[in-house]
Parts: structure tokens; sequence; C-alpha cells
């Protein structure tokens, strides 16, 4: 039995308890079933009377008595017992307890799904680069991050849309093309241009593929290498991200958004809600009402947009598409944008607190052996995402980067990330899955069917077979809250704890019978255990797009 269907028990037995006069009738709070953190307390425990007792007017041990006298008498419940204060421990039968490994191998890639945002929908923005270079190590950690929360939004059954928010208009893109253009003509790259080895690459591609662009007029052949360097820039970014198994559903132009009248329905919308004002001939929108630090000018006084004003047409955009959900991820030098952004989904009509949310992420170092390295061929003094990914491979970059919190500041070292070693938490999880791997293969050698053998659960009774049984219990908990908190490194963490405890349960109890031993009903359930092992291993960290191997 799971934690989330014991908690069902345990609120059906309440709403019963309550039906029968028992309890008065009150508003029944969310049932927390946790491990105790000495199994000698049971498998789980409940603080439901502890909740209760103050809105029933009920002595929380009058209410813990209640219940666990119901809970004793459940079918797959051996026990239950108050403790303290008020705390119900709960023994389970091994069978019940055992029965989830079948539940698990049976669930396959659904393993640890759940339907806890059933009927939201989801716009996930991260990255939005400009197209006017490699991706680096700031986008790179928005990518592992960006797309494992995505997946594990989907793991919770929301509708995720993952989107690319292309920065392809204004000062920075005629900068660009006059960069590609300068080199390509052997004249030095402007001062406040893009410098780097790529761009040389880029002017090199363009005259190869059109030998007579640099015979245009300066005016036309502006345009020209702009527009050519950023087709060949976006197509090299879209590549590198399908290498790092980052996808994405939309890549939205900002240039579209104007071209559209996106940024005029979007102003119209603001109008609407009474949040626009002229001053000083330049159109503003009222952001001070909601939190932000001053107001912000839509269309300055000359006529021209700016920035902000693509910000809040994006914004109505992404509502107009159907997205309950908004979540933008930005990097550290955007702190300023939380409040704005906010403040925009207000001056919208909408609920700030609910349709928009704004996660920052911090810098990332790369270190060799605690010293810091510039990694970079062909971008100047940037890390890139390629680079990255060259030096390490994909896995170690996106497990290591998705597992820690967004908003720490992260230093990684190079060496430690490709150790093949238990001190390395990304070998540690793909080598518990590909162990486990090695045992069902085996299991196939020697003949054994276990799959369709009679799998008997009760037979998992063993402390550490109980203990591998607990962990894996929790995995659908622990996706819900990483999709609930937007923390995908929560899945990252629960795999390194579920590895320790199934090289444990390895370790004490044997899996596959010895060479002068008969094929026993115990071995059946263990193949059962380690497959459920596998499974939620495999599930977990798919869901941080890193592979399970079955060989290392």
């Amino acid at each position: 039995m799971e934690p989330d269907a014991l908690a069902k028990v345990v609120a059906g037995l309440v709403a019963d308890l309550i039906d029968e006069g028992l309890i008065p009738s009150v508003s029944v709070p969310e049932v927390r079933i946790e491990r105790p953190k000495s199994r000698e307390h049971g498998d789980y425990a409940t603080n439901l009377a502890l909740a209760l007792a103050k809105p029933a007017g009920m002595p929380p041990r009058d209410l813990a008595d209640l219940l666990a006298e119901r809970l004793a008498r459940v079918p797959g419940i051996a026990g239950a017992e108050v403790a303290g204060p008020g705390f119900v421990n709960i023994r389970l039968e091994a069978s019940a307890q055992g029965a989830l490994a079948r539940t698990a191998v049976e669930a396959g890639r659904e393993w640890g799904h759940s339907r806890s945002l059933a009927g939201r929908s989801v716009n996930v923005e991260f990255i939005s680069a400009n197209p006017t270079g490699p991706l680096h190590l700031g986008h790179t950690r928005w990518a592992a991050i960006g797309d494992a929360i995505a997946r594990v939004l989907a793991a919770a059954d929301a509708t995720v849309t993952t989107e690319f928010y292309i920065n392809d208009r204004g000062v920075q893109m005629d900068k660009f093309g006059e960069s590609v253009m300068a080199a390509a003509n052997g004249r030095p790259v402007p001062e406040d241009g893009y410098h780097g080895g790529y761009i040389l690459d880029l002017a090199a591609a363009i005259t190869m593929a059109r030998p007579d662009i640099t015979s245009l007029p300066e005016d036309q052949q502006l345009v020209a290498f702009r527009e050519a360097a950023y087709a060949l820039q976006l197509r090299q970014q879209q590549q590198v991200l399908a290498l790092f198994r980052t996808h994405f559903d939309v890549w939205f132009s900002e240039r579209a958004l104007h071209e559209s009248g996106a940024v005029e329905r979007g102003m119209d919308r603001l109008r609407e809600q009474g949040h626009v004002f002229e001053q000083g001939g330049a159109v503003w929108l009222r952001t001070t009402d909601f939190g932000d630090d001053k107001d912000r000018v839509l269309v300055k006084a000359d006529g021209e947009y700016t920035y902000f004003a693509s910000d809040t047409a994006y914004y109505v955009d992404k509502r107009s598409r159907g997205f309950d959900i908004n979540i933008y991820l930005l990097g550290a030098d955007h702190h300023g944008y939380v409040n704005r952004l906010r403040a925009v989904a207000a001056c919208a009509g909408d609920d700030m607190d609910e349709n928009v949310e704004v996660l920052i992420g911090q810098l990332v170092k790369i270190t060799r052996g605690g010293e810091e390295v510039k990694l970079s061929k062909r971008a100047g003094t940037i890390v890139t995402l390629e680079d990255l990914v060259e030096e390490v491979g994909v896995d170690a970059a996106r497990y290591t980067l998705a597992r820690y919190p967004a908003d720490s500041p992260l230093t990684l070292d190079l060496e430690d990330m490709i150790r093949a070693t238990n001190d390395n938490p990304v070998f540690y999880v793909q080598y518990a899955h590909a162990r486990i791997a090695s045992v069902l293969r085996n299991a196939d050698e020697l003949g054994i069917d276990w799959r369709s053998a009679e799998f008997e659960p009760g037979l998992l009774d063993h402390e550490r077979e109980n203990d591998l049984l607990g962990m894996i219990g929790e995995f659908p908990r622990v996706v819900a809250s990483a999709a609930e908190l937007r923390e995908p490194h929560r899945v990252a963490r629960y795999l390194e704890d579920l590895a320790t405890t199934y090289h444990r349960f390895y370790d004490i109890c044997r899996v596959l019978p010895r060479s002068d031993e008969q094929l026993a009903p115990v071995h059946i359930a263990r193949l059962w255990l380690c497959a459920a092992a596998r499974q939620t291993i495999a599930n977990g960290l798919d869901l941080l797009g890193v592979s399970a191997p079955e060989r290392m």
C-alpha cells in the first residue's frame, strides 16, 4: 500500500466517524502520511488527529484513539497505535507493503505519475536567448532545470507547453549583423559588436553560400548578413539543445509579436483594465499599483516601443492562448523582473499569485581541480553549452545542473562530474540501475521467469526489504512535490537515497539462488522488488532527462 492510498483510507475513515457523529462535522485538512524516523514506530504515521483537534473541539489523543481503532480493522493494516500527543503509527501487513512492487512494475513508465495538476495548462518559458551567439553556461543551467520542471509538471498530469522566446528584434540584432559583415569584409569587428571565433565562422559560411553578398550596397549588406547570420545561429542553438535532450514546443519570435499586432492588442487589454496612462508624451503602465518599484514606459515620447512593451504583450498573448500558469525562468541579473511581471499580470486583470511565476537562477562557475576554467574554443571568453557537453557528456551535465535548487550559486568541477566512483551522484544512481538490470538479466539467463511465476508479496518481510519498499512508495509523492514546488532537484536527491537503500538491501538479501540452491518463492518476490526499484530509478532519471543505462 503506497502512502497516497493510505492517505485516502485515513480520509475515508474520518469521513465515516463524522457521519456517525463520533467527530463533529468539520473541514478535514489534507492527510499527511510520513515515514517515521525509527522503524520501531511502524511503517507510516499520521498527525491528522492533531490537525483536527482544535476545529473539532476534542482532545487530540481521543481523536487518535478513534482513528487507530478503525485503522486496525482495515485489510492490509497489521496494527495502529497512538503515540505522543496524538500521532497514529501504522503498521502494514507484509503482503500489503510487498504488493507495491507489483504496482510499480505493472505501472511501468507511468509509475510515479499523479493527477495532482490535472486540468492545469502551464507554459514554461526558459533560456530565451538572443540569436546572436552560442548558448552559454547560464543557458545550460536553464536548459536542464527548465526541461526537468516541464517533465515533472507533465508527470503530475498538467498540460505543459515549453517555449523559447527568441529575442530577435532591436539594436543587438543590428550589432550582430554589423559584426558578421565586418568579418566577411576583412574589417575589424566594431568594439561594441560581437567577438569570438564563431563570428568568423558565420561570415565564412554566409559568403560561401552567397559569394556576391559583399558586393551589395552597405545598407543591403547589413540586412542580408544580419538575417543570414540569425538563421544560422538560431539553427545552431536548436541543434545543440536537441543534443542536450531539451525540446521546445514553441519557438516564439519577438519580431512576430510586433508584426502580428500582438503588442497593440496587449496594450488594448491593459487600457481596458484602466492601468495605462500618458505622461510627458510617453505611454506608461501603472505597475506601482501592484508592488513594482516604479511605473514602466510602454511607448517612448518618440513613438518607439520599449522592450517592456514586448514583455507585456507576450504575457497577454500567452494568456490568450489559454495558459493558466505562466512560468518564467530568468537569469541572475533579472531580479527586477519578478515584481514587474507580477504587476503586468495584475494590470491585465489576472491573479498575479496564480497566473504568473518567475524563477530566478543563480550563476554557475566551472572549475577543474579547483581552478576556474574557460572552455570555449570559438565563443571568446564564455563557456558554452556545447563545450560543457563535449567535456562531460549530456547525462553528467544534465543531472548535475538539475541536482541543485535553481536559486543557489553553483560551482561545478569537471573532474568530479566525470569520475566513475560512488562520490559522483550521477554515476552512483546510474550504477544502481545498471546493477539491477544485471540481476534481472542473470535471472533471465538462468531461465527464471519471475514475471509469470506466482508472486507472494508477504514474503518481503525483511527489514531491508521493508526499507526499499518504503522508499519506492515515496516516489509518487516526491514527483508531485517536485511539480508543485517547481523543484526537480528533489527527484535527484530522492534517487540517490533510493540507490543507497537498494545497495543495502542487495548486500543483505540474496536475490538469486546459489548454484546448489533450489529456486524458492522468496527469490521470485525479491526479483519483483528489484524490478520495482529499477523502474523507479529509470522513471526518475527520465524526469531529469538522464539516461538509465543497462550496463556500465
